[in-house]
């Protein structure tokens, strides 16, 4: 839009002189003067790097309206494009950037070094740089620097998650774009899960006639690649520096291969393509002939299509009740002499070690890999759940990669703030700083870690159908969805995996990170803006609260309220400091444009005087209260996290009236848990306390409580309903899987 447009505009106006480049260089020294790019400007490349020549001039041409012309020769042009190691100082992916007032030099160690040389100039131009249509009246200068760069880790990745909801061609384009923008190198290609496969296998066409789509016509999800569509894509990250590694998923999440073709379970029972989120307990069948023949032609047909030196193998959450149950699969225990089921992964593990070291690949999987039995042959794990793991890769001869689902699984909100997209909720938030914060040593070619990576998972789309699309609206919901969760915290991920920890330093990072959102606003990228900076809250001598905020985005607006409520784009302007009586009535948001804002500051309630009861889980206000019965729900993801017994607690903490309740009820999934009789009235001080008792919880499932409230003579400006939730366990006693939660629920 217009608006857009113009704040975008004021956005890089703003940082015109400023150098904040991400990730940060080794070394940047600026110097006396700019360089000026003019329509006259000439592009020269050495012979090799025409590609790269022509994504500069692409990406120049594109927001100055100007025709480049290229030549080839080592020493032609205005802007110089070279190969020398020796310039590089030798580094893998490694460059030198000279701008002088005359020209610009730019030597990679190799083809990757020159591309991200391109990035870093890039950076150093005004955002406008990034806009796909012409940008009028614009100062096309680039500060005089002298830049050596060049990366901490070989492996700096991103998973993205296409399988479980998926994503078109164009999209994943746009994805490798973000990555390359910001120097990541490795896309981790998740095409197979239990709710979708995703690459087209020649020999098998029901696993992309059947396994691609879940739902029935009128609501049916689902999508794959033609090999066609893969071949594109790979092209497109070669340019790119991007390495596209397929992610083909066994023995467990893969009901999509099993609904196609049932004879790959061990049960042989026909299936249907989930339409919501669970993990499938049908593993591929270790014990028949056909399974491994049905691995062999996937893989050759998948390594065939992709370049790369790796391919995943997937390899968590395997669940081997079906394989104690099979026949087949316990002779093939026997015959190997493993004493537990599990191992038998770790038997399928080394076949397909086996077949891919004759293709010359090395098999990379999630951590579980190298805990289920000897490998045989070295192997990459992705260490998501705990990286103390690495101890065992190093112990027993195997690479790690360290995405760790507390700091890089992107699929995490950012924030807890009340009215934060949905997102997971089975671990905490991860801000952009926690994801900055994780730990990785230094790497050496002797280190067991090769690198960082980045995940979002994309199942939220198929718990519930909230975030689904529309396909006749012609929505990218799904697209902005993933790019809100993705950045800016991507940019935290290519810091981490490209610089040493020692040369880290949040304050700048961030800094930095402010003067980035206006070059994502011109490559279309629908961010997560930042809430606004608090630089002091200060208590005042009539016990009021003094604000001094700071922008988190260079260039933006903030507005803000007193009163409690959400501000909105119509609430006052942040000019100075902003007195108020409690913290918990103001609130601050940033303004990019009049579409584009952040959630809220936000503080919560103190409760602590309720701690004995739980942790706070949601309240009723005056304008929800009803003079009839009427329905009450509210979220429990993350607190109801076990099988056993809740105590749950109304407390009514203020009020003039009275509050009734009825029937409780424990949903998951609008499935009915548990339930009780409430019928009782909550008056004065008064607190009530029920139990229900939960069985076979499956996580992390959406849970809800319903309560019906009336009352009389309502008050609705004196009356509040606090709900509160705590799972703490007691002793156990007996059946070792349950055990005795408390929940609190004040009113």
């Amino acid at each position: 839009t217009l608006l857009s447009c113009l704040m975008a505009c004021s956005l890089s106006s703003a940082l015109a002189e400023s150098i904040n480049i991400i990730p940060q260089p080794v070394r940047l020294e600026q110097q006396a003067g700019s360089f000026r790019l003019t329509s006259s400007a000439v592009i020269g490349y050495q012979a090799g790097l025409k590609e790269h020549a022509e994504y500069l001039q692409q990406v120049l041409s594109q927001s100055t309206g100007w025709d480049f012309r290229l030549v080839e020769g080592k020493n032609q042009g205005d802007i110089r494009l070279a190969l020398s190691p020796d310039k590089a100082q030798g580094k893998a992916e490694g460059y030198q950037l000279d701008v002088k007032p005359g020209r610009i030099v730019l030597y990679g160690t190799d083809k990757g070094g020159v591309f991200y040389g391109i990035q870093t100039l890039l950076q150093l131009f005004p955002a406008e740089i990034y806009s796909s249509q012409r940008q009028k009246g614009v100062d096309w200068t680039v500060p005089a620097v002298s830049v050596f760069d060049a990366p901490e880790r070989p492996w700096r990745g991103m998973m993205l998650d296409v399988a479980r909801y998926f994503f078109d061609k164009e999209f994943v384009k746009k994805y490798i774009d973000m990555m390359a923008m910001y120097k990541l190198n490795k896309l981790q290609f998740h095409l197979i899960d239990d709710s979708g496969w995703r690459l087209e296998i020649k020999k098998y066409p029901r696993l992309t006639e059947i396994g691609a789509w879940a739902g029935p016509d009128t609501h049916r999800l689902g999508g794959y690649y033609t090999q066609e569509d893969i071949k594109e894509l790979i092209a497109y990250g070669q340019l790119r520096n991007v390495e596209i590694i397929p992610e083909i998923e066994f023995p467990a999440h893969m009901l999509s291969a099993v609904a196609a073709y049932p004879w790959l379970s061990c049960t042989g029972l026909q299936h249907e393509v989930p339409v919501q989120h669970f993990i499938s307990r049908d593993l591929l069948c270790v014990g028949k002939e056909s399974s491994y023949q049905f691995l062999s032609d996937v893989l050759d047909e998948t390594v065939s299509l992709f370049p790369s030196h790796y391919i995943n193998i997937g390899g968590d959450e395997a669940v081997y009740d079906r394989w104690k149950e099979c026949p087949k699969c316990q002779e093939v225990m026997k015959r190997e002499g493993l004493t537990k089921v599990s191992d038998l992964q770790g038997y399928l593990t080394n076949v397909v070690a086996d077949m891919m070291k004759k293709k010359d690949r090395t098999v990379v999987g999630w951590e579980e890999i190298i805990q289920r039995g000897k490998i045989n042959h070295p192997v990459v794990a992705l260490m998501w759940h705990n990286v103390g793991d690495t101890i065992q890769a190093t112990k027993t001869g195997h690479k790690a990669i360290l995405t760790p689902a507390t700091h890089m699984y992107l699929d995490f909100p950012e924030s807890g703030t009340p009215g934060e997209i949905k997102a997971a909720g089975w671990m905490p938030p991860i801000s952009v700083e926690k994801c900055y914060s994780m730990e990785v040593n230094d790497y050496s070619p002797e280190s067991t870690v090769l690198g960082v990576q980045g995940c979002f998972w994309s199942d939220q789309f198929i718990h519930g159908t909230v975030l689904q699309e529309l396909p006749l609206l012609n929505e990218n919901r799904s697209e902005n969805y993933a790019e809100y969760l993705t950045f800016p915290r991507l940019l935290a991920v290519s810091e981490v995996a490209w610089s040493k920890m020692s040369r880290r330093d949040y304050k700048d990072f961030s800094n930095r990170l402010s003067h980035h959102y206006a070059r994502l606003d011109y490559k279309g990228c629908n961010y997560r803006v930042p809430e606004p900076q608090i630089v002091s809250m200060k208590e005042q001598a009539d016990g009021k609260l003094e604000f001094t905020l700071a922008p988190s985005v260079a260039g933006s607006e903030i507005v803000y309220t007193t009163d409690g409520r959400y501000p909105n784009i119509h609430s006052p302007r942040y000019t100075g400091p902003v007195t108020v009586d409690n913290k918990s009535d103001f609130h601050a948001m940033t303004l990019v444009t009049d579409r584009h804002y952040s959630l809220p500051i936000y503080f919560a309630p103190d409760y602590s005087a309720y701690k004995q009861y739980g942790t706070f889980t949601a309240e009723w206000k005056p304008l929800q209260i009803q003079t009839v019965m009427t329905p009450w729900r509210f979220e429990c993801t993350g607190k109801i996290s076990g099988n056993g017994t809740y105590e749950v607690t109304f407390i009514r903490t203020k009020g003039q009236n009275n509050l009734k309740l009825g029937t409780l009820q424990l949903l998951k999934r609008e499935e009915k848990l548990a339930a009780a009789a409430v019928g009782f009235r909550l008056m004065g001080e008064r607190k009530r306390t029920l139990n229900v008792t939960v069985a076979g919880v499956e996580l992390p499932f959406i849970l809800d409580y319903i309560a019906g409230i009336s009352h009389t003579r309502m008050n609705a400006a004196q009356l509040l309903a606090h709900c509160h939730a705590n799972l703490r366990r007691a002793k156990r006693t007996g059946d070792r899987t349950s055990a005795h939660h408390h929940i609190a629920l004040f009113a």
